[in-house]
């Protein structure tokens, strides 16, 4: 039996000012520092075969701090990141539903039929069948024990959305993912199972 956990980034700055990342970058704020370090602890005495994480720095410290120097094989595995936004990256929601309507209201309340390419993003097939690869690739590599998947929102949802089983059309049924929180399921070679998702029981009230 494989143990899998599942870990958003922590807080950023453009997530404190509602902005859309995608692949590009933003620090962690002090609340995502100290929430990821929280979540270290919770998770200190799992023993992990090895950390798989988005080659993108948020992602990258973010396992930083919950592995606390720990002496845990990590992997950057590419396929991890999140989905690009192309020219929406920066933006605040707001000025994204002002300037692409259309586009906007379809990658919300439409996602099969949103369409990508006007402000040059990435396609959510796409994007959904990369982050599978990775997942089936990371599954092949460990057959029983412990691993941490440390990435993003929207990657959680893609990796969520598959073991539910879900068409794109009901993408956004997945449960919303929150910083820091914690998504455990296993997996016996033939099926998944989910112990937790997006808990926050580690979170403090003062942060």
């Amino acid at each position: 039996m494989l143990t899998i956990y599942l870990v958003r980034h922590g807080e950023t700055q453009s997530n404190r000012e509602n902005r859309l990342q995608g692949w590009k970058d933003s620090p962690l704020t002090d609340k995502g520092i100290k929430k990821a370090q929280l979540l270290g602890k919770r998770l200190s005495k799992i023993e992990f075969n090895a950390v798989y994480q988005s080659p993108i720095e948020r992602v990258v410290k973010t396992a930083e701090y919950i592995l606390s120097r720990r002496n845990i094989p990590t992997i950057t595995e590419e396929n991890l990141k999140e989905i690009g936004f192309g020219e929406w990256e920066g933006m605040t929601k707001e000025e994204v539903r002002e300037k692409y309507k259309k586009e906007n209201d379809n990658y919300w309340n439409a996602p099969h039929q949103y369409d990508h390419r006007p402000h040059k993003a990435e396609g959510l097939a796409d994007f959904r069948n990369r982050v599978e690869d990775a997942l089936k690739r990371i599954l092949a590599e460990n057959d029983s024990g412990n691993i941490l998947i440390v990435t993003h929102g929207i990657t959680i949802k893609a990796i969520l959305a598959y073991i539910m089983d879900l068409p794109t059309e009901k993408f956004w049924d997945t449960p919303y993912i929150f910083n820091t929180s914690l998504t455990v399921f296993h997996w016996d070679g033939e099926r998944f199972q989910f112990e937790m998702v997006d808990d926050t029981s580690h979170f403090e009230k003062d942060c």
